[in-house]
């Protein structure tokens, strides 16, 4: 029972807004245009109020974190990336050895 009432609120609802014709309909939709934006506006600076801010010392310290994992994945890559080619420069030198070319 609950559901078709809000089907017909909704299908109500459908049919006023396809009523509204026109320069009234126009400027009611440029109106609620720029209350979406200013509501937005107005959540987001609630929002940001709310953000807990990290202390100077805590970027400090995720900066030297951050910076010291790129360091050893930088170097784990290199040296994986330095280990095969030594190992397809170790192929293409016995290949020709080995099908006598």
């Amino acid at each position: 029972m609950p559901d078709e009432k809000i089907e017909k609120t909704e299908k109500t609802e459908k049919v006023e807004k396809t009523e509204q014709t026109g320069a009234k309909a126009h400027a009611k939709r440029k109106i609620r245009g720029k209350n979406r934006f200013a509501k937005w506006f107005r959540e987001m600076r609630s929002e940001l109020k709310k953000v807990v801010w990290p202390t100077p010392k805590q970027i400090v310290n995720n900066t030297i974190v951050s910076l010291s994992v790129m360091a050893v994945s930088a170097i784990a890559v290199s040296a994986l990336d330095f280990a095969a080619g030594q190992i397809f420069q170790a192929i293409r030198t016995i290949g020709p050895v080995i099908f006598n070319r």
